[in-house]
């Protein structure tokens, strides 16, 4: 008999992880060439050719000891120290290696973070729509997720109003996802500082710290010039989670950061909780020889050109269909208004033609869909006719 705590988590099972099964069906059924799999945020482009090349050099010429053992759990020192140098050198800040814990991937990060703060029916506020496994980070240590609702008319931007009126005396944190999925939309500096002022009177009335947590894993996808503000920047109570899935397009190994600058309140006792948090998980430390690997090419940078390119083409289809969409400014994500009120009866309709999308419901964000664009060009472009089809099915 499996928990209380895991049946509901069971019955909601992840739809785009549903939907990404689901693709591989069809295409055993149909062909691969004929099913337009657009589900899951799986980087197309490859990883740079100096990862690759860091791995191999780690693994024969370093001490195979080192490569493959133990280390601190917060990780490799010249690893957390090569992440703190480098982003020293890009936002101006002052970081050591004692403000990074490596994590296995962002997902590890945010519950490292969620476990070091919540106490059963603390409160944490999301963004809607958001990332969908946030509620069961959340709920892993008990907590409650709060959603403040973001609407198409003000661009997918939270307002700053709303958001005072959701915090109370048990709100531990609220969770920004900048760039965003799956709008693909980036909050600018304005919107930043203004949510910032509502958490530093917010904190004074209530009388205990807000954390801003920020799940930063898009952070170097942004086009047309675009910029992510760097939050610690605006916010005093910031902490940042990170992972290399989407920068250096290596999803599968799971490797990411906590940043915890030494400027939040309580910095050393929420170091110090946050590494035990990483250990107890049941991760001990991220992989040590991606750690290797990852720190030696912290200046690298997947194609993101090809991104832009995949999101202008995909962008010309969706005219010539006739969906309405949020242009987006960064991440890989188009998020496409729905013609009909059933967002989950636009994505049936578009199983039809073969094209597999995740109904905006599943991110608390009804009436839209999620097309994840960092596939390949040519299925972009085998897709045309298919969504051509659906956009007649509902004129």
């Amino acid at each position: 008999m499996i928990s209380e705590h895991m049946k509901p988590l069971v019955a909601g099972n992840s739809a785009i992880r549903a939907m990404f099964e689901e693709g591989r069906r069809m295409a055993g059924e149909f062909g691969a060439e004929n099913v337009y799999d657009f589900s899951l945020g799986n980087p197309n482009v490859p990883a740079p050719k100096e990862v690759n090349e860091a791995i191999v050099d780690i693994i024969e010429n370093e001490d195979s000891h080192k490569v493959h053992g133990y280390m601190p759990n917060a990780g490799h020192p010249e690893v957390r120290k090569a992440v703190a140098d480098n982003l020293n050198g890009r936002y101006g800040t002052d970081y050591t290696a004692e403000n990074v814990i490596m994590t296995v991937g962002a997902g590890s990060a945010l519950n490292v973070m969620l476990k070091t703060i919540l106490d059963p029916d603390d409160e944490v506020i999301v963004f809607a729509p958001y990332f969908v496994e946030y509620r069961s980070y959340i709920s892993n240590y008990y907590g409650k997720t709060v959603e403040l609702e973001t609407t198409g008319d003000e661009g997918f931007m939270p307002d700053p109003d709303k958001l005072a009126s959701l915090i109370n005396e048990r709100t531990k944190a609220v969770i920004i996802n900048n760039p965003n999925n799956p709008t693909g939309v980036i909050y600018p500096a304005d919107v930043i500082a203004k949510l910032a002022g509502v958490l530093l009177a917010k904190e004074k009335e209530i009388g205990h710290s807000i954390y801003l947590i920020s799940d930063e894993p898009y952070r170097e996808i942004a086009y047309d010039g675009a910029r992510v503000p760097w939050l610690p920047d605006f916010y005093q109570n910031t902490i940042i989670g990170y992972s290399f899935s989407k920068s250096l397009s290596l999803p599968g190994e799971r490797i990411g950061y906590v940043l915890v600058p030494s400027q939040i309140e309580g910095a050393d006792e929420f170091i110090a909780a946050a590494t035990i948090a990483n250990r107890v998980s049941g991760d001990v430390n991220a992989p040590s020889l991606i750690q290797l690997a990852v720190a030696r090419c912290l200046d690298a940078k997947v194609d993101v050109d090809f991104y832009r390119k995949n999101r202008d083409l995909l962008l010309e289809i969706m005219d010539l269909a006739g969906f309405e969409y949020v242009k987006p400014e960064g991440a890989f994500y188009l998020w496409v208004k729905s013609p009909v009120d059933d967002d989950k009866e636009f994505v049936q309709a578009g199983k039809k033609e073969h094209i597999l999308m995740v109904p905006g419901s599943s991110f608390a964000g009804p009436g839209y869909v999620r097309l994840s664009y960092c596939v390949s060009k040519d299925m972009i472009l085998r897709s045309k006719d298919a969504f051509l089809r659906l956009g007649e099915a509902f004129k």
